[in-house]
C-alpha cells in the first residue's frame, strides 16, 4: 500500500491525489464530447468544478450519516478530514453540483447526461485506485484465493496475514471497461439512454461486488449499496422501456443526430 507520497517537504494523500485525478479524467472526456458537440469545451471545466464541490459535500455528508455514531461528536473535524468519503453520496452531491450547473448554462437537457455517463464511469475507476493505494477500508472479506491481498499498511489495515478479496481493483476494471463502452456508443442511441446503460451497469456492478465485500446488510440481507444499485438499476431499465415504447426504438432518429464541429 502506499497511503502516503512524499515529494521533498510535501507530502501527498494518494487518496486525494487519485480523487483529484478522477475529476481531471472526467473532465477531459466531457471536454471532448461538448467539443464534438460544438458546444464550448471550456463547459468542461466548469462543470467538473460544480461535480468536485457537489461531490466532496454530498461524500462527506453521505460518510457522516452512516458513521454519525462512532465520531465522538467530532462532526465538524470530521467533515475537513482528509478521509471519509463515500461513493454514493458522492454521486448524489455531484449530480446535484451538475445540475445546477446545467440549470445556470441553460444547458438542462438528456444531452447533458449522455455526456455525464462515460464521464462518470471514468472517473469512477480512477477514483478506486486511490481506495486501492490507500488501502482505506473498501477492500472485501477474507480470501484465500489466486489474486488476493493483504493490506496491512493501509489507512484501515488488514490483520497480519490475512489476505481479502481487491475490491477496488474489481472496480477499476469493471468501470474501465463500461466507460469505454458507453463512449463507443456515444452516438447510436436517443438522448438520455447512454445515462441509463449507465444506471443498469454502473448498479449492476456495484450490487455483485457487494457479495464480497464487508458491509453490513440492512434489508432483506442486502446491504445498503446493494438497494441503492437496485434503485439504480430499476431506474436504468425503466428508462430504456418507457422510450422504447414511445418511440419503438432506441436507435438515434435524424433530429437528434450530431455532426462533429470541424
Amino acid at each position: 500500500m502506499i497511503p502516503e507520497i512524499s515529494i521533498g517537504p510535501v507530502t501527498l494523500q494518494t487518496f486525494g491525489l487519485m480523487f483529484a485525478l478522477s475529476f481531471v479524467m472526467a473532465g477531459f472526456i466531457a471536454w471532448r464530447r461538448f467539443g464534438e458537440l460544438g458546444k464550448p469545451p471550456d463547459w468542461a471545466y466548469e462543470v467538473v468544478f460544480a461535480a468536485l464541490v457537489g461531490g466532496f459535500i454530498g461524500a462527506k455528508l453521505y460518510w457522516l450519516i452512516e458513521n454519525g455514531e462512532t465520531l465522538d461528536g467530532n462532526v465538524f473535524g470530521n467533515f475537513f478530514s482528509g478521509s471519509g468519503l463515500t461513493w454514493y453520496g458522492g454521486a448524489i452531491g455531484g449530480a446535484i453540483g451538475v445540475l445546477l450547473w446545467a440549470w445556470w448554462r441553460d444547458f438542462l437537457n438528456l444531452q447533458l447526461a449522455d455526456i455525464a455517463a462515460p464521464a462518470l464511469a471514468a472517473g469512477q475507476a480512477v477514483g478506486r485506485i486511490g481506495c486501492q493505494l490507500s488501502g482505506d477500508g473498501d477492500y472485501g472479506e477474507p480470501w484465500d484465493g489466486p489474486w488476493a491481498m493483504g493490506y496491512p499498511d493501509g489507512v484501515v489495515p488488514t490483520p497480519p496475514g490475512v489476505t481479502v478479496h481487491p475490491t477496488p481493483i474489481y472496480e477499476t476494471l469493471a468501470l474501465g471497461l463500461i466507460a469505454i463502452v458507453l463512449w463507443r456508443l456515444r452516438d447510436r442511441f436517443r438522448f438520455g439512454i447512454l445515462m441509463a446503460l449507465y444506471l443498469v451497469l454502473a448498479g449492476l456492478m456495484r450490487f455483485l461486488v457487494e457479495f464480497v465485500r464487508t458491509n453490513d446488510p440492512v434489508l432483506i440481507g442486502l446491504t445498503m449499496a446493494q438497494l441503492i444499485s437496485v434503485a439504480m438499476i430499476v431506474a436504468g431499465i425503466a428508462w430504456i422501456i418507457t422510450v422504447r415504447q414511445r418511440y419503438g426504438t432506441l436507435a438515434r432518429p435524424a433530429d437528434q443526430q450530431v455532426v462533429p464541429a470541424v
